[in-house]
């Protein structure tokens, strides 16, 4: 697929864009694309349910394998908890606005990753915030990365890759693309990437086995 555009209106808009790994009956498939108007999306308390299912609230799109993401809204001094659902080892957060306590602070443009486990976790709202949080069954496959592109093998991002590659010529060739324009820089990549930091998983009740990352 080869995506542009933007949010609609003009001037700034603040989004965060999520790549999942597909198994491999599915990453090289047909593109689908899904929109939803805000009022599609089912809430459970301050969550917004982008994909999976978490207090008996379901997305509308069908995710390719275990994973919940949702969107959050907090006020300030608002505790809120996330216990995730069984197999759910992997757990990150990724803060938009505000500072969310773990209890350690995670502030805006900062992605945390969580130690594996099964734990609860509390989080608090110093402010105001908003965050992404996903969680997820553990990927059964290896990553082979790319500029724009994450496969389970080489030859799968090589075929990804040249697929995209001769999108782009298409386009090119019907003068709706540049042909100097490039698909994707390696240097706005650096740009957008968030500080990354590892985060201890307390649970509600401290046990003698929490682990650190």
């Amino acid at each position: 697929m080869w995506h542009g555009g933007g949010a609609g209106k003009s001037g700034l808009t603040r989004g965060f864009q999520l790549w999942v790994a597909l198994p491999p009956h599915l990453e090289l498939g047909p593109s689908v694309s899904i929109y939803q108007d805000a009022e599609d999306v089912r809430v459970a308390g301050p969550a917004r349910i982008l994909l999976g299912a978490y207090e008996g609230a379901s997305s509308a799109i069908r995710a390719p394998s275990e994973i919940n993401y949702l969107a959050l809204r907090l006020a300030p001094g608002e505790r809120w908890q996330y216990q995730p659902p069984a197999g759910h080892d992997v757990l990150w957060i990724a803060v938009g606005e505000g500072v969310v306590r773990t209890p350690d602070p995670v502030r805006r443009g900062e992605l945390a990753i969580f130690a594996p486990g099964q734990e609860a976790v509390d989080f608090v709202a110093e402010a105001a915030a908003e965050l992404m949080l996903g969680s997820a069954v553990p990927h059964p496959y290896g990553l082979v990365t790319g500029y724009y592109s994450v496969h389970t093998s080489a030859g799968a991002l090589s075929t990804g890759e040249q697929r995209i590659r001769e999108i782009r010529e298409k386009l090119v060739r019907a003068g709706r693309l540049s042909a100097v324009k490039t698909a994707f820089s390696p240097l706005i990549a650096s740009i957008m990437a968030p500080k990354v930091h590892l985060s201890q998983r307390r649970p509600s009740t401290t046990t003698p086995d929490a682990r650190l990352a």
